[in-house]
């Protein structure tokens, strides 16, 4: 299982998103893909997230039992702490 949330993401990415994903909540999309399509969503959401953030958390063998990826403007970045992969906050930036 996988599930995607994405916010400020630009309306053709919600609409691809749409076509391979249930949303179930305005931004939250879930499916059940084998590794290769799930790159392959990643890829696009990578792609084409523009100015947004998302995030992807996935079924995996780990000791959590799953993995996540981060892309775009959000503070949180996933960093690996002895083996367990954890969510770091990077300081909020200036203005």
């Amino acid at each position: 299982m996988m599930v995607v949330v994405v916010s400020n993401a630009p309306p053709r990415l919600r609409g691809r998103l749409a076509a391979w994903l249930l949303e179930v909540r305005a931004g939250v999309y879930v499916g059940d893909y084998f590794t290769r399509t799930r790159d392959r969503i990643w890829t696009e959401v990578v792609t084409c997230i523009e100015e947004g953030d998302a995030v992807m958390a996935w079924t995996a063998p780990t000791d959590q039992g799953f993995d996540f990826a981060t892309t775009g403007r959000n503070r949180r970045m996933p960093a690996d702490f002895d083996g367990l992969k954890l969510v770091s906050f990077h300081p909020a930036k200036p203005d």
